[in-house]
C-alpha cells in the first residue's frame, strides 16, 4: 500500500484523530521536559477514549522505585527509556488486556528528556520511544529515538518535544507502512534549525522489512542530522553515546569495494595514533566513514540519488570486518572534526591518502568562510588533532608529507603543522599495496578479470562472489587479466 504524506495536517489534528480512533488505547510515562506530549493530547479533546494514564517521576528515587535502579545512573539514557516502554506496557497488557484487548491497539509511550537548563550551560536532548501494537492481541513493536533540541529556550525546546511526540505516535499508526514517509512526517510543525534526530531504531514484526541501516542513511539524507552511525551489528547507534569520551580514529573512503590498502590504512594509520603519548591505547573508537558525496558516482550531481543497494553492500562488507561505520554531510573535514569535538575532549585521529593531504590544502574548497583556509585549519588543526598521511604512487615516485608542496604562500604554515606534529607520515606500510588504486580493481570485478581476489581481504571477496556485488559475474570474461594500474 502507498502510504501518503499528508503534510496538511496539524499537531492538533493529528492529536485529534488518534482521540478518536476507538481502537487505540495507551498510557505516557514522561521524565524531564517532555510533559507537552501528553499534555497536546488532553488539549485536543476526546482524550479519554486514548489515555489510559499519564505519569512523570522527576525525582530520582521514585523513578529507581518505579523503574528500577540502574548501574550507570543516567536517567536521559536509552537503557532508561526501554526500562520504561517495557514497564508501562507490561501494566497495560496486565491490567486491560482481558477487560478490551480483542478490540484494542495498545501503546506506550515514553520519553525521558533533559532540555536547556536557566544558565544555559548544557545541550537539549532526549530519548523517545512508542511500544505499540498493530492489531488487537498482536505482537508489539517499537520505535525509539533520539533528539537534539536545538532551540536557545527552555520553553521553546518543551514545545518541540511536544510536537515531535505527537507525530511519532501519529505515524506509528498511521504511517508504519512507509518508512521514509514515517521519517518524514516527524518533522511536521518542526524544522531543523529546532530538532535534529541523529538515531531511530524501527524493532518488531510490523517492521521486518525494515533495514534500520537505511534509515540511517535516511536521516543524513533528509538532513535531520548531520551524522549517523551504526555497529558492526548493523544496529543503528547514538553517536555521543558511543562516541562520548573516547580516543576517535576516522578513516574516509568510498570502499566500493574494500580493498587491502584500505586495511593496511587502517592497521598502520590506527597503531601509529595508539602510539601517540596524549593516546590511551585501550580507549580508542575506529570509524569507518562514509560520506553522502561518496555514496554517489565520481563527479555525480550534488542532487543525484543515492542507490540504496550499493549503499548496503559497502556497509554489509565493513561489518563483516567489525567496522563501526559513520555516515555524514561533512564533505570537508574541518566539520567533520568540529562535529567530534563536541561529543569528545580526547585526541583525534583522522587516517588520509596522500591525495586527500593536497585537497586539504586546496583554498578554492573554503569561499564560503569568511576567513578561508586559515578560519578551517584553526578547526582541522585544534590542540587534539593529527592527521596521518598514507602515501601514494605517482609515476615511479612515492608522494608523502616529505614531497609535498603547498603552494607558495602556504610553505611556513605546511611547515608549522609538521613541526608541531600535527601531520605525520604513516610509517611501515605495504609497498607494493601503491600500485592498487579503489577504482581499478572495481572495474576487473565488473569486467571478470582473473585474479582481482588477490587484491582484496579474503572474507571480502567471498562476500562479493555470493552476492554478485559491485557488477561480479561468476563466468569471467575470456582473457581479461587483473591488471590495476596506477592512476596519476
Amino acid at each position: 500500500m502507498n502510504i501518503a504524506h499528508n503534510t496538511e495536517i496539524g499537531t492538533k489534528q493529528k492529536a485529534l484523530a488518534i482521540n478518536l480512533n476507538d481502537k487505540i488505547y495507551g498510557s505516557f510515562a514522561e521524565i524531564g521536559a517532555g510533559q507537552d506530549v501528553a499534555a497536546n493530547f488532553f488539549k485536543a479533546g476526546a482524550s479519554s477514549g486514548t489515555i489510559a494514564k499519564t505519569m512523570s517521576a522527576y525525582d530520582m528515587t521514585f523513578s529507581d522505585a518505579i523503574y528500577g535502579a540502574q548501574q550507570v545512573r543516567r536517567y536521559v539514557s536509552e537503557n532508561r527509556l526501554i526500562t520504561m516502554l517495557e514497564h508501562e506496557y507490561g501494566l497495560l497488557i496486565e491490567r486491560l488486556a482481558k477487560q478490551r484487548g480483542d478490540s484494542t491497539t495498545f501503546f506506550a509511550f515514553a520519553d525521558t528528556i533533559s532540555a536547556v537548563n536557566y544558565h544555559k550551560s548544557n545541550d537539549g536532548h532526549g530519548w523517545m520511544g512508542v511500544r505499540f501494537q498493530l492489531e488487537p492481541n498482536g505482537a508489539y513493536n517499537d520505535v525509539v529515538l533520539h533528539v537534539k533540541l536545538l532551540d536557545n529556550d527552555n520553553n521553546m525546546q518543551q514545545q518541540a518535544v511536544g510536537v515531535l511526540g505527537v507525530n511519532l505516535l501519529y505515524a506509528c499508526f498511521y504511517y508504519h507502512e512507509n518508512p521514509p514517509v514515517f521519517l518524514l512526517s516527524l518533522m511536521d510543525d518542526l524544522s531543523k534549525d529546532r530538532i535534529q534526530i541523529d538515531m531511530i531504531r524501527f524493532e518488531g514484526p510490523g517492521f521486518n522489512k525494515v533495514d534500520n541501516r537505511l534509515m540511517s542513511l535516511h536521516l543524513v539524507k533528509y538532513g535531520f542530522s548531520d551524522a549517523a552511525v551504526f555497529g558492526p551489528d548493523g544496529k543503528n547507534q547514538q553517536p555521543s553515546e558511543v562516541l562520548y569520551k573516547k580516543h576517535i580514529v576516522v578513516i574516509r573512503g568510498r570502499f566500493r569495494p574494500l580493498i587491502n590498502v584500505h586495511m593496511d590504512m587502517l592497521r598502520t594509520g590506527v597503531k601509529q595514533f595508539k602510539e601517540e603519548p596524549d593516546v590511551d591505547k585501550n580507549n580508542v573508537m575506529v570509524i569507518t566513514e562514509l560520506t553522502l558525496q561518496a555514496l554517489k558516482e565520481r563527479d555525480a550531481d550534488i542532487n543525484a540519488d543515492i542507490d540504496e543497494k550499493d549503499f548496503l553492500d559497502r556497509v554489509d562488507i565493513l561489518c563483516s570486518l567489525g567496522q563501526t561505520v559513520m555516515i555524514s554531510n561533512f564533505h570537508e573535514y574541518y566539520k567533520l572534526v568540529a562535529y567530534l569535538s563536541k561529543i569528545t575532549k580526547l585526541k583525534l585521529g583522522m587516517v588520509l591518502g596522500y591525495p586527500n593531504l593536497e585537497y586539504i590544502f586546496s583554498e578554492e574548497h573554503y569561499k564560503d568562510l569568511e576567513g578561508g583556509i586559515l578560519e578551517s585549519f584553526a578547526t582541522l588543526f585544534s590542540r587534539k588533532v593529527k592527521l596521518f598521511i598514507y602515501p601514494t604512487l605517482r609515476d615511479g615516485v612515492i608522494c608523502n608529507c616529505l614531497k609535498f608542496h603547498p603552494p607558495a604562500h602556504l610553505i611556513d604554515l605546511y611547515r608549522y603543522l609538521i613541526a608541531n606534529n600535527k601531520i605525520e607520515d604513516i610509517r611501515h606500510y605495504t609497498e607494493s599495496n601503491l600500485n592498487v588504486q579503489t577504482d581499478n580493481v572495481l572495474q576487473l570485478i565488473k569486467l571478470g578479470a582473473h585474479g582481482w581476489e588477490e587484491y582484496v581481504p579474503a572474507e571480502v571477496a567471498v562476500m562479493i562472489k555470493e552476492r554478485h556485488l559491485f557488477g561480479y559475474e561468476e563466468k569471467p570474461v575470456a582473457g581479461v587479466e587483473a591488471v590495476p594500474e596506477q592512476k596519476s
